[in-house]
């Protein structure tokens, strides 16, 4: 097992069957390889999950019944509930709704912040891990008292 630090994400379960919306400048879609390509400001929402970037790649299914898979780049922002991700690039494998997320990243949860190589989140058991020379700093009083 990979060495990393293990948290919560989030502050429910996601249910990754919700549809999925996404708002952008603008959109290329490939019909032959089933693809969808948005760019420029970005902003993809499901349940009260929101994710943005410069770029997303969408993968729909064989059967086009929905979406696969979104890989998004150019510098990722996370925000489930009160718990916030950064990152170079993610990608969220929808129906199994893991997301991974690489490139300098950032967890935010309240006051506490983990810093790491990759961010994993499993969007239905609501929690995650950070690899790769894992940072945090530790507080054993809170600042103000």
């Amino acid at each position: 097992m990979a060495q990393g630090a293990q948290v919560a994400f989030g502050s429910e379960e996601h249910d990754s069957s919700l549809p999925v919306e996404v708002t952008s400048d603008n959109l290329n879609v490939d019909q032959n390889d089933g693809t969808a390509i948005f760019t420029g400001n970005v902003l993809i929402g499901q349940g009260e999950m929101r994710l943005w970037a410069p770029r997303v790649l969408v993968v729909y299914r064989e059967d086009q019944s929905g979406i696969e898979s979104l890989n998004a780049t150019g510098g990722v922002t996370m925000i489930s509930g009160e718990d916030a991700a950064e990152g170079r690039q993610a990608d969220y494998n929808v129906q199994s709704g893991l997301i991974e997320m690489e490139g300098d990243v950032l967890l935010i949860q309240g006051v506490q912040a983990l810093t790491g190589d990759k961010l994993f989140i499993d969007t239905k058991a609501g929690t995650a891990r950070v690899t790769g020379r894992v940072k945090t700093v530790l507080r054993s009083t809170p600042e103000n008292e």
